[in-house]
């Protein structure tokens, strides 16, 4: 990533800090850093200064189109096209099928709209380039689905359907498409559940061990690097994904047992 010009969202704290940091440490170009958290995305943007990397923070709610399309031209006048766009911004409920209707239409904006939102304001240029990387962080839900949280689990589960979409859709126009897949990590978004011993936080932390946030960085440059489509910091994941699909009534059945556990 040398030299090459970053965007990440969600990057006031937890996977998205995490990256914007382990980027910096490649010395792009430039890296914009972006969250709804404007204290968290200030502290990010420091730490990456720290590491001699000019950074443009923005405060975005990336549930909001307008907010996203002004993002990137921010973006793009700060530093050029961009190489790597990381589309990291999501939210779990700890909720099941009665969700309100407004927790579902939030989650759903977060956690699936706003992929959608980002590819919009930078494919054209990526294509016009012939080159471009976008990263979506969706989560081993997506693949595996996670008892206790009804929206994250289908929304995820959707992210993943993006990003597939769009990878199968721009690849010969030149841009790569990779969707991180995490199984547990130690971030806000989790540990809140462990604290109060939530169902689907239990589910999450009986399945595999837990990493560290830059641990998920790391695995997010090797997968780049690679230019793996599914990058999966959890090599459990696999496996198990493929157990869903080889039987998927056996697999329900197992989830059903864990959770009665």
């Amino acid at each position: 990533m040398q030299d090459k010009a970053v965007l990440v969202t969600g990057a006031g704290r937890g996977i998205g800090a995490a990256m914007a940091l382990r980027f910096a440490a490649e010395q792009p170009r430039g890296i914009v850093v972006a969250d709804i958290d404007e204290v968290g995305v200030r502290r990010t943007a420091a730490d990456v200064r720290e590491l001699g990397v000019e950074v443009v923070e923005m405060c975005t709610d990336v549930a909001e189109p307008d907010q996203v399309r002004e993002l990137v031209t921010a973006a793009e006048n700060a530093f050029g096209p961009l190489d790597l766009v990381c589309s990291n911004a999501g939210v779990a409920t700890g909720q099941g099928i009665h969700a309100p209707a407004q927790v579902w239409s939030r989650t759903w904006a977060i956690n699936v709209l706003a992929h959608v939102y980002l590819a919009q304001a930078v494919l054209p240029r990526m294509v016009r380039r012939h080159e471009g990387y976008l990263l979506i962080t969706a989560s081993a839900a997506g693949l595996l689905g996670l008892p206790g949280d009804a929206p994250y689990s289908v929304t995820k589960h959707a992210a993943v359907g993006v990003a597939e979409w769009l990878a199968g859709a721009y690849q010969a126009a030149g841009v790569r498409v990779s969707a991180l897949c995490p199984l547990g990590v130690r971030t806000d978004l989790l540990m809140a559940g462990v604290r109060t011993g939530h169902v689907a936080a239990r589910v999450v932390t009986s399945t595999a061990p837990l990493l560290e946030p830059g641990d998920v960085a790391e695995a997010a440059v090797a997968g780049l690097e690679e230019e793996r489509f599914l990058i999966l910091p959890h090599p459990e994941v696999a496996e198990m994904s493929m157990r869903r699909a080889a039987d998927p009534d056996a697999w329900i059945t197992e989830q059903q047992r864990r959770v009665n556990r």
